[in-house]
């Protein structure tokens, strides 16, 4: 039964309490532990009823309580200062934006955001990232707005049975129960974009959702403008659907997403891709500045290409979208005019090097291709990426591959636990909070008492213990026996050296390591004198059998080995709980197949909290591990999976018995564990500030965005000029390149050479048509490997000394750093002041013999 009008009530809010509607619709509230206590005290039961949400908690009371509120000085005198707190972070402008020289918005672009549990627009640890990011670019004060997709069920909620098998339940999102608003136009209608389907013109309206200072704007299809249901529901769910559900998602969210913008009058100098799924607003962008300055698509894409920056997430090859080229080609057949393209041009868009040769459409490589600016997301990551990537810039060392390492990072204010928080604001004073990404802000770490933070930290694991069974009890109550509930009571010990796991449970993830040997787990748990207990959590992709089996096998052998009261597996696995996990575990535990975990950002979180981190040295641990402020599983090799997995698991457990317990429960005269705490104040030290999002976005600022936007007043002013003189010198190039060789190298000074001598390298060069400001020439020096190549290279720019019968001549010098067999050449490229890597020239000559 369809309603012949529709409206919205909201609830009389008396006066005094005005300022709390303010509140509940940003999302500032959900990291200042005052705003949530605020809300927590107006109805504590329904606060956990409506899952942390304000908006729903307000909708949702009586209009006697909030008279009752009214009347009580003591509530309205907190919410008034809560609120003054806000105003003041809102009207301030943020560190940042006192020192930006260019004005000029970022727009970030990603499939889900991972803000609060509140809201379910996250899978995992790339939309918690995406929240993070917001979150530090409004605290900064950093010119950021983000875009994404609303889907009306969100994420899957995840229950076991009682085999221990994964089900997905989707629930209904109801929109105007959370702190969004639709963007609507002057006469009250929704502001609606729309993108060419095969089905037809889809449509979507636009929300916003306000994170801080950052407006959030989100794409929904659920409009009536869509008469088709498949237009209605793409929309629906969060990775949901079959091939062609995401390819149109991934259409909505890219160039839906740049219509959106251009709908809501916001032009971006900068458009960051937080991983491939939104890699189509390049192209979006790209024809809009055809359209704009009458460019050609080479022309466009220029601008594209030096003012966007792209972040690759995943080493794992089929964690990188790929579409079959017959399968994506009925949604471009009509936008290929716009483009300028024909279909084998735009299909090489996503293509490493011969598409003929490759699976399909990568929107990994269409974003690499796109941006200028583009990074891994640790230090590994960024070597990984370098390898995976190469055959897109074949021409050079898979060391200079383009692709740099910006490594992830955390929201401190998000993730500190409260009492800890206070801890440090006691000893370390307000600058954790402000600057978290500076050494200088966690250097008094040393200064707070060994059993103050004791105490706060097992107050912490108390709460994870009750809050673990209390988790358990809320979903499964209603099929438990009076007994089951009992012995749910019973589980885990608040006294007890806890290990947390939590994370998506892909195989490479190896959830089970540590459940390898049950004889010899068991054996440690069970230890009378020192045991041990294990808290997991984690989601298996819907798709992913695998997965579902991980979870199913871990669910099974702690039924089969009697271990229910020292290993629980927590359900339905979200923000809430991480927060509980990340505050309250004494040790975080994370076991990747190297090189698989690109980052890993949930360790981080516990590291926040004094959790000492216990991993492979993968990821952000392999950059962040210095033998002494946490515990590695292995040296970082890596060798045959069934071996290593045994070796790693062997490791593990003699990590645990000797390295951990051991530690943990050395407890002297003073009955707290002295070494252990020495060790929980070393690990905040050396990793909190360098793992913060502050530092994160602050590289992305100083990396990536400034350039950027410095770059994009140069290329769209006079309508483009700059962007028609780069195709121009290009294309120039493309003609005389083959002119370009290189003659009479020579390396003066190698005989008797020795560390610290100086070498002169002299070459010959012949441009043809080129002139040399339209060229670099290098020396190439460095160690000479097994198989006769320099590796790794270094490089040093050669100066020209004469030109002589249409020969250049150059001279160079570099200094012998290391003993051992050394090698030199000498190489040209193309050189142009917008170019942000030399290699995305795809042009280089080498010297040969």
């Amino acid at each position: 039964m369809r309603p012949v009008t529709t409206f919205i009530v909201s609830p009389t809010m008396p006066p005094a309490l005005a300022p709390l509607k303010e509140l509940a619709y940003n999302y500032w509230w959900c990291w200042h532990n005052d705003a949530i206590e605020l809300f927590r005290r107006i109805d504590t039961s329904l606060w956990e009823e409506v899952h942390h949400n304000p908006v729903a908690l307000l909708a949702r009371l009586s209009h006697k309580r909030l008279e009752q509120l009214a009347e009580r000085v003591e509530f309205v005198n907190s919410l008034a200062e809560v609120y003054e707190k806000f105003k003041a972070y809102m009207e301030g402008n943020g560190w940042w934006s006192d020192r930006q020289q260019h004005p000029g918005y970022i727009a970030y672009f990603c499939a889900e955001f991972g803000i609060h549990e509140s809201f379910s627009s996250y899978s995992g640890g790339l939309g918690v990232l995406a929240g993070d990011h917001l979150k530090s670019a409004s605290d900064m004060g950093l010119p950021l707005v983000g875009v994404g997709l609303l889907y009306q069920e969100g994420y899957f909620r995840q229950y076991l049975t009682q085999n221990g098998w994964q089900n997905e339940q989707y629930l209904e999102v109801d929109f105007y129960s959370l702190p969004l608003t639709m963007v609507t136009k002057p006469d009250g209608t929704p502001l609606t974009i729309s993108v060419d389907m095969p089905l037809g013109k889809c449509h979507a309206q636009i929300w916003r959702l306000n994170v801080g200072r950052v407006p959030l704007y989100l794409l929904d299809t659920n409009t009536p403008l869509n008469e088709l249901d498949l237009l209605r529901d793409l929309t629906d769910r969060l990775y949901g659907g079959t091939t062609d559900t995401r390819i149109a998602q991934e259409l909505m969210l890219g160039i839906g997403g740049m219509r959106a913008l251009e709908a809501l009058g916001i032009e971006p100098s900068t458009v960051h891709i937080n991983e491939g799924h939104a890699a189509f607003a390049l192209l979006e962008r790209t024809r809009s500045f055809m359209q704009k300055h009458q460019l050609s698509f080479e022309e466009a894409l220029r601008i594209t290409q030096s003012t966007s920056v792209f972040t690759t997430h995943t080493p794992v090859p089929a964690g990188n979208e790929v579409f079959y080229h017959d399968v994506l080609q009925p949604y471009f057949e009509a936008g290929m005019a716009d483009l300028g393209l024909t279909w084998n041009q735009f299909i090489m868009l996503g293509a490493q090097a011969d598409p003929k040769n490759e699976e399909g459409f990568s929107m990994t490589v269409l974003g690499l291709h796109c941006a200028a600016y583009r990074n891994g997301v640790s230090k590994l990551h960024g070597n990984v990426a370098r390898t995976m990537w190469h055959k897109v810039w074949s021409d050079f060392p898979v060391n200079e591959v383009p692709i740099s390492a910006i490594t992830n990072g955390v929201h401190a204010e998000t993730w500190v636990a409260s009492e800890l928080g206070e801890l440090y604001d006691r000893y370390l004073g307000p600058q954790w909070r402000t600057k978290p990404h500076l050494e200088e802000s966690w250097s008094s770490v040393d200064a707070i008492p060994n059993m103050e933070l004791w105490r706060v930290h097992q107050r912490r694991r108390e709460q994870l213990v009750i809050g673990a069974r209390e988790h358990i009890l809320s979903k499964h109550s209603a099929s438990l026996t009076q007994e089951q509930a009992s012995r749910i009571h019973e589980c885990l010990d608040p006294d007890v050296l806890t290990i947390g796991f939590a994370r998506r449970f892909a195989s490479y993830k190896r959830a089970d390591l540590i459940m390898r040997d049950m004889d010899r787990l068991t054996k440690i748990l069970s230890n009378e004198d020192r045991p041990v207990q294990i808290v997991m959590a984690g989601k298996s992709h819907p798709r992913d059998g695998e997965g579902k089996n991980l979870i199913q096998g871990v669910h099974l052998k702690i039924k089969e080995h009697g271990l229910e009261h020292r290993v629980v597996f927590l359900e339905d696995y979200d923000m809430n709980v991480a927060r509980l996990m990340v505050r309250g575990c004494d040790v975080w535990l994370n076991t990747p197949r190297k090189p698989y975990e690109a980052s890993g950002t949930s360790g981080m979180k516990a590291v926040l909290n004094g959790v000492i981190h216990c991993s492979i040295l993968d990821g952000w641990w392999a950059e962040a591990y210095d033998g002494e402020n946490g515990f590695a599983i292995g040296r970082g090799e890596v060798f045959d999976p069934s071996e290593q997995d045994d070796a790693d698991a062997a490791t593990l457990y003699d990590v645990i018995e000797h390295g951990i317990v051991a530690s943990f429960y050395d407890i002297g005269k003073s009955r707290i564990p002295e070494r252990w705490l020495a060790l929980m104040k070393y690990s905040i030290r050396t990793n909190a500030w360098r793992f913060s999002a502050i530092r994160m976005v602050n590289d992305y600022a100083n990396n990536a965005y400034q350039f950027a936007i410095e770059t994009y007043q140069t290329m769209i002013a006079d309508s483009g000029k700059a962007a028609r003189e780069v195709v121009a010198f290009f294309t120039r190039i493309e003609s005389a390149w083959p002119q370009v060789s290189i003659a009479d190298v020579t390396a003066h000074g190698t005989s008797g050479a020795y560390v610290g001598k100086n070498i002169q390298v002299s070459a010959s060069i012949h441009l043809g048509e080129l002139s040399p400001a339209d060229v670099i020439v290098q020396a190439v020096y460095g160690k000479v490997d097994s198989k006769g190549e320099i590796n790794p290279a270094s490089t040093t720019e050669m100066k020209q000394l004469e030109i002589k019968d249409g020969t250049s001549f150059y001279n160079g010098e570099y200094t012998c750093l290391e003993s051992g067999v050394q090698g030199c050449t000498v190489r040209v490229m193309p050189r142009h002041s917008t170019l942000v890597n030399l290699a995305d020239s795809h042009k280089v000559v080498y010297a040969t013999n």
